[in-house]
């Protein structure tokens, strides 16, 4: 499935690596050589049809569940911050099968059937950070305590007939899908080489754990925990001479003069495990380009801003803040660049994901055109009594598409108040839901889940959706609720359809039963929409309550930039509120972005809507990354040793992010359920001058470790140059 790092040859819009955003691809060293896993007419698994292995079990249930839910939760923490998410496949897997191989009796179709069920998580995550946050953002939903259960019940709906919604399709298309010899899935025939091999699963799962323990010890002693010392340095520089600098518009001393001059503020790398793995994962390139927008909006348009608005707005910042004008200058800063620079950003992702969808339009084209011939197919297709080709029966998935659109019209009127609109809703819904799902499927089978363009298609099915509402008339807040609701479970399908359809493809190869992965990814799916509300609503409030008005989402720590993409959207086509203006310069500079062949207009609108302090800290990973693959080759590692210092490298850098999404979750539990909405600090424990003193210091030694450890830990697993080469999960 995308995560949100964009695709290597398209604009950001997927929902995981450099394709979707923010992610992590599984390839196998030895793909080319795997001609057994290749789709044909003769295709025979891993596990014979004929075996009666263990597969669909409680512990592997639990195991999945457990996972859904853990890894979820890390990449929605992720996503929110970074605007990227990581692939949960591999972590999945390595866990999986170190755990149930501490059984005796465990089954690699055990270990393949709780992978599938913990990487569907990152699916529902991916898709709720997308969306639910927009409703926020919009001030539609509160997110307190008054209107908790409402909106839980609500947001935990869109999920849960998502992600049902992406399963009933995938089950009508798996069979047609996954024996297309056109569609080479290379991401699963990287995962079912990992399982095959996973006699060392039990080693990475050790590494990886410790990587998240390293992950979790740094962020537990920054300043959002213990506070030894700070994760965010920024810095105060002066933009010319405060109403002494002006700029004369003409030559002669009698031209029309304006006065200038302020103060901005400038931020160092933000010193946390997660950033950093972000960036060695996407590598230099992305990361650097990442940072050229954070550079475009921190030392260009806000710079710019402040040099001549600053002497006009000051005044009203410096009174507001009782005349500490080291604040007012800070909060015109923030002010400047979120309802100014942002906004441009916003133009420029739209840019991003509609050019993203426009260079791949022959596969979306394609994939549309597969998913109404499979349906098809399907159809007609002879009932089969092979273990590894039977799905759930097509009445069950008849009748779950029947109860998901009935729901569906239910949960739309509550929001429109009109049972016309809202049986609209659904219709739409459902058509572009099942092309998408379609498209998001054959994407997969031809270049992986990493670069699925999720948050281009969530862009389409939000344009269909906001467009659809003005033409029956549903504008206003409750025609912008709709739009986003269709957003919302459009987006979700989406993800969950190109993740299963990809672990539907392991299970081809390995001799997996279709109809138990199926139900597996319901309880999934289930699970996951029924939790991933609690720590989106606690990080809004934990911020909210440290932060006042510039925290919750859309703000400086949980900036959500798809989500605020989606709310501009809808609420500028349906509301029709938006700041049209700066929206078209950001296209302008889209179009100019384009022009220059920038690999990723879409991430590089992403970096200017995120803070510095992101962008750069995602950059000095990427760079930590350029250094160990230079290490690497000067070294002269043959192509084995290589694939061992990728995987050992994702890893650690999926550990790091792990460990400080789950710190991070229980920090803000923390701050939002103590009174003081404060963590708990060293000066709560001891007072030390001397601790004191060094703390300002403390910044560079974490950073310093983190950076220690991205480089040594993967060259440490380079191995000897006649060791076999391992299947290898690299960017």
């Amino acid at each position: 499935m995308g995560s949100m790092l964009p695709p290597p040859d398209a604009s950001f819009t997927g929902r995981r690596r450099p394709a979707r955003a923010p992610g992590l691809v599984l390839r196998c060293a030895a793909m080319n050589q795997t001609t057994s896993s290749r789709p044909s007419s003769g295709h025979v698994p891993y596990v014979p049809d004929s075996a009666n292995q263990r597969e669909f079990t409680l512990r592997a249930l639990i195991l999945g569940l457990l996972m859904c839910v853990v890894l979820g939760a890390a990449n929605a923490y992720l996503g929110l911050r970074a605007g990227m998410t990581i692939a949960a496949t591999y972590p999945a897997a390595v866990i999986g099968m170190a755990v149930l191989r501490l059984f005796r009796d465990s089954t690699i179709l055990e270990e393949n059937f709780a992978r599938t069920v913990g990487s569907i998580g990152e699916s529902v995550a991916a898709g709720a950070i997308f969306t639910i946050p927009a409703f926020v953002i919009l001030n539609l939903w509160k997110f307190d305590s008054a209107h908790l259960w409402q909106e839980y019940l609500v947001s935990s709906a869109l999920m849960i007939l998502g992600g049902l919604l992406g399963i009933m399709f995938v089950t009508i298309l798996r069979r047609v899908m996954v024996e297309d010899p056109s569609l080479q899935f290379p991401e699963s025939v990287a995962a079912s080489e990992i399982h095959k091999a996973g006699q060392k699963g039990s080693e990475a799962a050790l590494q990886l754990f410790r990587a998240m323990g390293v992950g979790a010890l740094i962020r537990i002693l920054s300043s959002a925990g213990l506070a030894f010392f700070r994760d965010q340095n920024e810095f105060n520089l002066p933009v010319g001479r405060f109403r002494e600098s002006f700029v004369r518009l003409g030559l002669s001393d009698t031209s029309a003069k304006v006065t200038a001059g302020g103060v901005t503020t400038f931020s160092a790398p933000d010193v946390t495990p997660a950033y950093l793995g972000v960036g060695y994962i996407i590598g230099p390139e992305l990361g650097a380009l990442n940072f050229a927008g954070g550079l475009l909006a921190w030392g260009l348009f806000v710079p710019l801003l402040v040099f001549f608005l600053g002497p006009s707005l000051i005044d009203q910042y410096t009174a507001v803040s009782g005349g500490n004008e080291d604040a007012a200058w800070a909060a015109m800063v923030v002010a400047l660049w979120k309802f100014i620079v942002r906004p441009i950003a916003v133009g420029g992702m739209l840019v991003g994901a509609c050019f993203t969808l426009f260079k791949m339009r022959k596969n979306l084209i394609g994939g549309i055109k597969r998913g109404v011939a499979d349906v098809k197919k399907s159809a007609t297709a002879a009932a089969t009594t092979k273990r590894t080709e039977r799905d759930l029966s097509l009445k069950i998935v008849g009748a779950g598409i029947l109860a998901i659109f009935i729901l569906m019209v239910a949960l739309y009127s509550f929001f429109t108040g009109a049972i016309g609109a809202a049986i609209t809703a659904a219709i739409v819904m459902l058509v572009t839901g099942f092309f998408f799902a379609a498209v998001s499927g054959n994407l997969v089978g031809l270049i992986g889940s990493s670069n699925n363009p999720l948050s281009g298609l969530t862009l389409a099915t939000t344009i269909i959706a906001a467009l659809t509402m003005v033409i029956i008339g549903a504008t206003g807040a409750q025609g912008v609720v709709a739009v986003l609701g269709v957003a919302a479970v459009g987006c979700v399908s989406a993800a969950v359809a190109g993740e299963m359809l990809q672990d539907l493809k392991v299970g081809h190869i390995l001799g997996g039963t279709p109809w138990k992965m199926q139900v597996g990814d319901v309880f999934g799916v289930v699970v996951a929409g029924l939790v991933m509300f609690f720590p989106l609503y606690m990080m809004h409030n934990s911020d909210l309550a440290q932060f006042g008005a510039a925290g919750g989402f859309g703000g400086r720590t949980y900036s959500a930039p798809q989500a605020g993409l989606m709310a501009a959207l809808s609420q500028g086509i349906v509301g029709g509120e938006m700041a049209w203006p700066l929206v078209f310069v950001g296209i302008a500079m889209g179009i100019s972005l384009i022009l220059i062949k920038v690999r990723s207009p879409m991430l590089f609108s992403v970096g200017m809507y995120l803070p510095l302090g992101t962008t750069f800290a995602i950059f000095c990973g990427g760079m930590v990354r350029g250094i160990v693959d230079r290490i690497r080759d000067k070294r002269g590692y043959n192509a084995a040793q290589k694939a061992r210092v990728e995987n050992a490298g994702v890893l650690a850098a999926s550990g790091l992010i792990a460990g400080e999404a789950l710190v991070g979750l229980l920090i803000a539990a923390v701050v939002y359920a103590r009174t003081k909405h404060e963590f708990w600090t060293w000066r709560d424990l001891v007072k030390s001058p001397v601790l004191e003193s060094v703390v300002p210091w403390l910044s560079l030694v974490a950073a310093a470790v983190l950076v220690w450890y991205l480089i040594a830990v993967p060259l440490r697993k380079a191995g000897a140059a006649d060791e076999p080469a391992p299947p290898t999960a690299v960017m």
